[in-house]
């Protein structure tokens, strides 16, 4: 994995792909590379680095014509990065070419084949094996009879895109199990992994589903099933502007949309909250209103801060709508024998809808006729075409790969959801409108907190140096302390962990001096003296503290050495608010550090590969 762009028209089709790529960056990678030709061209045009992108442009200086071309971001699963190892991968011949996003399970044993048959090998990776597997059957029928005879032989997951230097006016690509795209422009098609890479040349797109394959020519594009099975498929409109994927002055994405969270919490409750009534419209759950009625227990499924988020949705859900919620791990979810019926529902979050180990989880429920659910924030991604029903984030596309506003907006969804089932069960119209009524007013809440980030960036010069940190919560506040760490070690390379505060005596408190500091999420709510008492441990020990609390509360700044404050609202969406402070924390501790904020090291967007 990471991102696929493909190409043909009349552009130049390497600049094209290599723009194409360019907008992928933020899916982070660790190698690059792109291919093209033309029937002017006496041998394909290929270039491939390791590293950042730029390493890649100053190997095309001169850059041919071009009416085909493929290109390829990795990030590495089989062999290191190397220029061998990057994409894209050609055969022995150097006819055909393929870049490839997935794992190919069964490619040592193919490997052998081939290597038997002669077939020479120059790389590390799986997918060189899918260039030679096409090579074998040239000759046998088309291109695209070729590509679909090749992977009759492959076990795994694959996103493809393969072109055939001596058929230059064709490209195909195939998916099972990684995500792809058709982009549909005028007198020119793409093929990409994301939407990002096409949404500046056309808004109009088509899902490859599993199992389906697209030809691209000049003159336009069919797409079969893997049984040779013609398809006409809807074409989706992307509902964002290429202007919103920008920086918009600010000097990282992550920076810019962390400070998009009152405009994302907007557009999520937008149009979703009947205030007067007390309800809450989801109409993306109508349809599947009745089963949600007869469910008598929901398994969430998620994974990194998704995962977080569904801890938040769990005190919601038992909260707010009485009804039991148990949190997996989706990579967990199918290897082990959790007893589940009829009336049990499964929700699946992902913000790119992509995620491999939800997916699979998804399709497990499925198979076990169980209602499946999802929280998602990619219009027509796969989850979100797979689930029976769900809700749809608003938060717009989110480039750092450090989640923030997605997770926002997931707690979000979660408080509706938590709303809407619990009124057609015990929740009544003014019990519902307290905690409505704060969340229409959580935008104006979420500006107050950020105009604390001056202060919250000179507190991160402070303690850059210190190399490890404890994040503290209880109830609520315990799944923000895990975004909290999450946050710090995946951006600044900070070791950080997060706790239930009331698990602190049970060890983590050995670790306590005055060089391991403490993140304490401490809130008036239900447990705020636990936490308060927590926060005296820490001080006997000679702790330093960083304490998130509420306005006006003197009492907790007694017992700390820096604090943050945020408006108090109440305590189930608290976690809308406490998390902010901390993901700027996170941010501008990782500048302070010198590190690449919106690419941390070994960290992809989305996960696509098991």
């Amino acid at each position: 994995m990471c991102g696929i762009v493909g190409y043909i028209g009349k552009k130049n089709a390497i600049k094209v792909a290599l723009e194409g790529i360019k907008r992928l960056e933020y899916r982070g990678y660790d190698s690059s590379g792109i291919v093209g030709f033309h029937s002017d061209l006496s041998h394909p045009f290929l270039k491939k680095s390791v590293g950042k992108i730029a390493s890649l442009e100053e190997k095309l200086s001169s850059i041919p014509n071009a009416s085909c071309a493929i290109a390829h971001t990795r990030w590495a699963t089989h062999g290191e990065p190397t220029v061998a190892n990057a994409h894209p991968h050609h055969c022995c011949n150097k006819r055909i070419f393929v870049v490839h996003n997935g794992i190919i399970e069964n490619h040592e044993f193919l490997k052998g084949v081939l290597s038997r048959e002669g077939h020479k090998f120059i790389s590390a990776t799986d997918t060189e094996v899918l260039a030679h597997l096409i090579e074998r059957g040239l000759g046998l029928g088309s291109l695209e009879d070729t590509v679909r005879d090749a992977l009759r032989h492959v076990t795994g997951t694959f996103g493809i895109a393969v072109i055939d230097s001596q058929n230059p006016h064709v490209l195909v690509a195939a998916r099972r199990g990684s995500p792809l795209l058709v982009g549909v422009g005028n007198d020119e098609y793409f093929v990409a992994s994301d939407a990002a890479a096409v949404v500046n040349h056309t808004k109009k797109v088509i899902y490859l589903n599993d199992n389906e394959m697209v030809v691209l020519t000049p003159d336009g594009f069919d797409i079969f099933d893997f049984s040779k099975k013609k398809l006409n498929k809807t074409i989706d409109t992307i509902d964002w502007d290429i202007e919103e994927s920008k920086k918009g002055g600010f000097e990282h994405f992550m920076q810019k949309e962390i400070f998009e969270a009152p405009q994302v919490v907007k557009n999520t409750i937008g149009g979703r909250i009947v205030y007067k009534d007390g309800e809450v419209k989801l109409g993306g759950l109508e349809p599947v209103e009745e089963r949600l009625y007869n469910v008598n227990r929901f398994v969430i499924v998620a994974c990194g801060t998704s995962y977080y988020a569904a801890l938040v949705g769990k005190y919601l859900f038992e909260e707010y709508a009485r009804v039991p919620v148990e949190v997996e791990h989706a990579s967990e979810f199918r290897y082990h024998s959790l007893p589940l019926d009829k009336n049990t529902a499964v929700i699946a979050i992902s913000q790119s809808g992509e995620t491999a180990d939800t997916l699979e989880a998804i399709k497990e429920a499925k198979r076990k006729g169980l209602l499946t659910l999802g929280i998602v924030n990619v219009v027509g991604s796969t989850i979100a075409r797979e689930v029976h029903a769900g809700v749809y984030n608003h938060a717009g596309p989110e480039i750092a790969v450090a989640s923030t506003k997605a997770f926002i907006s997931q707690l979000v969804v979660l408080a509706l959801m938590a709303v809407y089932i619990g009124r057609m069960r015990l929740l009544t119209s003014e019990q519902a409108k307290v905690i409505l009524a704060d969340m229409l007013a959580l935008p104006d809440k979420i500006v107050k907190i950020l105009k604390q980030d001056a202060q919250i960036k000179a507190m991160a010069g402070r303690y850059k140096k210190f190399p490890n940190f404890l994040y503290l919560g209880r109830k609520y506040s315990w799944p923000v302390a895990l975004e909290g760490a999450l946050k710090l070690k995946e951006i600044s390379y900070v070791h950080a962990e997060g706790y239930p505060a009331g698990e602190m005596k049970h060890g983590p408190i050995a670790v306590i001096d005055k060089d391991f500091p403490s993140v304490v999420i401490a809130l008036r709510d239900s447990v705020y003296d636990k936490t308060l008492s927590n926060m005296q441990e820490i001080k006997a020990r000679r702790g330093k503290i960083i304490a998130i609390c509420e306005n006006g509360d003197k009492e907790t700044g007694n017992h700390a050495d820096d604090v943050i404050f945020v408006p108090k609202v109440t305590e189930a969406i608290s976690p809308i608010l406490s998390v902010i402070p901390l993901q700027l924390f996170a941010y501008h501790m990782a500048i302070a550090r010198g590190a690449d904020v919106d690419k941390p090291r070994n960290l992809a967007k989305s996960v696509t590969v098991e």
